[in-house]
């Protein structure tokens, strides 16, 4: 059994930064909120420890995190500014320390949005920051609601998104050694170790978009249950039942954009994200300008209202009543 990841206490000083306190754990991690005396600024410190071989992969994942980190700059992306590694008589690698911007937020999972007009704007927020990614020529290649922190905006201007976990993410056209990637949320070509592409990411965020519209997960190519088998076929894989099926509240176009993304086929998916963020645009638009009762009268397709609400109260999904496409 490997050594337990040592823990900083409260007044510690690691790297120039002072704890404050322990604020989460994961596989061979420690997250701490640490400040810097210096200019009194608060961040996010996150300790990988080596306890014992298997605990190598989360070091080097951590590394390739703050590798691709450093290269980019997004108001939708957690900032890395600081990586330290520690090293075992000059020859084994124990410790990293990554130095991360600090988000007083909760993740989608925990709280999601409860109205269109707030989950479309997390839609478009975090496929800005995917965008940015592509455009430098990175994947994410885990983009999931646990991997969006939300924020709350100025003056209830609406949440505000910020992507995290960059420890899977790769350099566009990367195959894997081994798969990578959450099981309710991973891309065909995740599992079947095919090159990690931007359309990777898109089939991430449409599986991220349709739980949040139907608190459903959709079908992947990770074989689940009882199955003999770990893994699907493409052609076998279930085509998952459309969300608005499952949520009648959710717009036509919302609809189409979402299962265009989770096609099987990366050739049947959106060309690119910026395609998905303009589909989003046009959405809200829609939904925003019924809300305000203005322009021409929208026809039964998109006769959502931007401040509607998601789910009925109360109802958990899908409760045919006031649905939002006009329909009884």
């Amino acid at each position: 059994m490997g050594d337990q990841v040592p823990a900083f206490k409260q007044g510690d000083e690691v790297e120039g930064f002072r704890v404050l306190k322990e604020i989460g754990q994961g596989a061979a991690s420690v997250i701490y909120l640490v400040h810097d005396p210096k200019t009194k600024q608060i961040w996010t410190l996150k300790h990988v420890h080596r306890g014992d071989a298997k605990d190598d992969r989360f070091l080097q994942q951590t590394i390739e995190e703050y590798q691709v980190a450093s290269k980019l700059d997004h108001p939708n992306l957690r900032k890395v500014i600081k990586l330290t590694k520690k090293n075992k008589h000059f020859v084994q690698l124990t410790d990293v320390l990554l130095v991360m911007e600090y988000v007083d937020g909760l993740s989608m999972d925990l709280k999601p949005p409860k109205n269109f007009d707030d989950a479309i704007r997390i839609f478009q927020q975090t496929a800005s920051a995917l965008a940015h990614m592509h455009e430098r020529g990175f994947v994410h290649a885990d983009m999931k609601p646990n991997n969006i922190l939300l924020t709350p905006g100025p003056n209830d201007s609406g949440p505000i998104v910020k992507v995290i976990d960059l420890g899977q993410s790769c350099k566009t056209g990367t195959i894997k050694p081994r798969i990578q990637g959450t099981p309710d949320y991973i891309a065909p070509e995740q599992v079947h170790r095919r090159p990690i592409t931007p359309k990777t990411d898109i089939y991430n965020l449409g599986a991220t978009m349709y739980w949040t519209l139907t608190a459903r997960t959709i079908p992947t190519a990770l074989a689940k249950g009882d199955s003999l088998v770990s893994r699907i076929d493409d052609a076998l894989i279930p085509k998952p039942k459309p969300a608005i099926e499952l949520n009648t509240r959710i717009p036509v176009k919302l609809n189409e954009l979402i299962m265009q993304c989770v096609e099987v086929d990366p050739a049947d998916r959106p060309a690119n994200m910026s395609y998905v963020i303009e589909r989003l645009e046009l959405v809200l638009g829609m939904l925003r300008a019924r809300n305000d009762g203005s322009g021409a009268q929208p026809n039964p397709g998109n006769a959502a209202s931007a401040s509607g609400m998601i789910f009925n109260a109360g109802s958990g999904v899908g409760l045919k009543v006031g649905d939002a496409n006009g329909r009884p």
